[in-house]
């Protein structure tokens, strides 16, 4: 059985997601478009701690390869509730590359659920993705 990668149907609602997605707002809605990656970050991790969402910041992510830890390891932005992945970008708009970084992230951790967030255009991009391993990795993880 192949993995499965999808986008959070917008009717299937999730609290934890969309609290990750009002703090970005509003790091948006005071910035505004155009600061650098790193600055978005910064307030964000203050915004998540002033509304006490938990998180973690430049969480290294470990891979795994046949029950073997690799050296080389993927450094999420965020971890966010201690289940979600949160990407940062900052450019005029996402497309496949950033898209697939997520999905990668998701897939070598074997996390559920990921979130790219693009502080880059005049509007707060998003997107929710949601991971299910196969039966032969779900065992192992």
């Amino acid at each position: 059985m192949n993995p499965q990668i999808t986008q959070m149907d917008a009717d299937k609602r999730d609290s934890q997601i969309y609290a990750i997605i009002g703090a970005a707002m509003e790091v948006h809605s005071h910035l505004g478009h155009g600061f650098l990656e790193a600055v978005y970050q910064e307030a964000l991790a203050l915004e998540f701690a002033q509304r006490g969402l938990p998180f973690r910041r430049e969480e290294g992510l470990d891979i795994r390869y046949k029950n073997h830890k690799l050296a080389t390891a993927y450094r999420a932005d965020f971890i966010c509730f201690d289940s979600i992945i949160v990407e940062l970008k900052a450019m005029t708009t996402i497309g496949n590359g950033e898209t697939a970084q997520l999905i990668n992230y998701l897939k070598a951790t074997g996390f559920a659920r990921g979130l790219l967030l693009n502080f880059g255009a005049p509007m707060l991009q998003h997107k929710r993705m949601v991971f299910t391993p196969p039966e032969n990795l779900r065992s192992s993880a």
